[in-house]
């Protein structure tokens, strides 16, 4: 059983994407198996846990439904972002009054960027100043539309390089770059004025 994984681990995404456009579902489990953590994280760190498993049952369905469509395979994994991003841009629209949906949206990138700086300061936040910390970067991240929010999202906490960034968001890469300056330059001066100096 193990052997047959390796096997299909090898299987390169574009080869899979060709065999899902002549109507292999067993290769599109494949593609899911491969990606539904990736996309699951994506969509909690945009759109917070509450409609989560709807949220990637609509990504994948999609991308099921559109496959054919699909001219390049070897671009699979950018054009699934595509997806994850216009899926997260119509849950956005839906629940846009909603503030405690919006909380939760930011959630896990508060935690990510949290890590990140504690390990920056080269120490541990604990107790109360931990909370304090904890609400601080919460407040920065709420300063930053939906716009900046993706950007970091997917190019400082899902590694993807700034031209697929660009790709996915279907934006030129100098916007890439300047939503990316412009986001860090905010979260960065609003920790400052509260005393944390990165």
């Amino acid at each position: 059983m193990k052997v047959l994984a390796d096997d299909h681990s090898k299987i390169a995404d574009s080869q899979l994407v060709e065999k899902c456009q002549l109507g292999d579902q067993s290769s599109f489990r494949l593609l899911y198996q491969r990606y539904q953590y990736k996309v699951r994280a994506t969509l909690y760190k945009l759109c917070g846990s509450e409609l989560l498993d709807d949220l990637q049952q609509e990504v994948f369905l999609k991308a099921w439904k559109s496959l054919p469509k699909l001219k390049n395979p070897q671009y699979f994994s950018t054009w699934l972002y595509r997806i994850c991003w216009n899926v997260s841009c119509d849950q956005g629209l839906a629940t846009k009054k909603d503030r405690q949906r919006k909380l939760a949206r930011i959630n896990q990138v508060k935690q990510s960027l949290e890590y990140d700086l504690a390990k920056s300061r080269h120490d541990s936040q604990k107790g109360l100043n931990r909370l304090h910390y904890q609400e601080l970067i919460e407040n920065a991240l709420q300063q930053l539309s939906l716009d900046h929010r993706v950007v970091i999202v997917l190019h400082d906490l899902e590694d993807l390089q700034q031209k697929e960034v660009a790709q996915i968001l279907s934006i030129p890469i100098g916007t890439v770059k300047s939503r990316l300056f412009q986001a860090r330059k905010n979260l960065r001066s609003y920790l400052e004025t509260e005393g944390i100096t990165l």
